[in-house]
């Protein structure tokens, strides 16, 4: 039998990634816990060719924008698009009505409004901009990659203990409450140790660090809170969007000179 870290990491790689990774012989919330803790470890690859691409960007001296809008695109790929499809539902599904059913309703209903494609153009153009902004830094395409892992990092806090799955169905029954409250905290002691790494190797001051970490994480917390607040818990679109609107904060904090 594959041992829990093994499951947990196959189940991360193989619905974070388009990789093509063997399944998991068996899931439970043991290993679900673990794939969301090892979640910004299981998009490394992803993460890699985004610093390829904004270091390969640096090398031609292709217009920035065109580095950063090709960089978000790749992301979008490598991750199958499934954030995206979660950040539109979400905006959807808060715009379409103050009732929970209804929300949820339109949340599940999967199709993109106005709201959801207004969101994903804002969103994505502002994770394109930033990327562009570090276009030409020597530090640049580290900072971009890593921001893409550490965005990842939003799944400990969507997942936490104490807050329940909006639905008796769907993706965040099976993830949802798994990790336990400690376990999020160090999660984020590290991404935020990560964070201060990435001001220092941009020669920035160490405190530019907790200022993205910060920007992570607020995030993150900010999807949390307003899906819950909505729909009474957490759904599989809310964990998609959580990670795109944090790596959007993150980028534009690591974008201001």
């Amino acid at each position: 039998m594959a041992s829990p870290v093994r499951t947990g990491w196959l189940l991360a790689a193989g619905t974070l990634t388009v990789v093509r990774w063997p399944a998991p012989e068996r899931v439970d919330r043991r290993a679900a816990r673990i794939a969301m803790l090892l979640a910004p470890l299981a998009v490394v690859p992803i993460g890699l060719v985004v610093a390829l691409t904004v270091w390969l960007g640096n090398e031609v001296d292709a217009p920035p924008l065109v580095v950063g809008l090709l960089a978000v695109g790749l992301v979008g790929l490598g991750s199958r698009g499934l954030h995206l499809d979660g950040l539109s539902d979400v905006a959807d599904s808060l715009t379409a009505s103050h009732d929970r059913d209804r929300s949820l309703e339109v949340m599940k209903g999967g199709t993109a409004g106005p709201a959801g494609a207004a969101t994903l153009v804002v969103v994505l153009g502002l994770q394109a901009v930033a990327i562009a902004a570090l276009v030409g830094t020597d530090a640049g395409p580290l900072v971009a990659g890593a921001l893409v892992c550490l965005s990842r990092a939003a799944l400990a806090v969507d997942c936490v203990a104490g807050v329940p799955p909006a639905r008796d169905s769907g993706l965040a029954v099976s993830f949802a409450q798994t990790v336990p409250r400690a376990a999020a905290i160090g999660t984020w002691i590290v991404v935020v140790a990560a964070c201060v790494g990435l001001a220092l190797a941009a020669d920035l001051p160490w405190w530019r660090g907790l200022v993205l970490g910060a920007a992570l994480l607020a995030g993150a917390v900010a999807v949390l809170e307003r899906c819950v607040r909505r729909h009474g818990g957490v759904t599989g679109d809310c964990f998609g969007a959580s990670i795109e609107i944090a790596l959007a904060a993150g980028l534009i904090a690591a974008s201001i000179p």
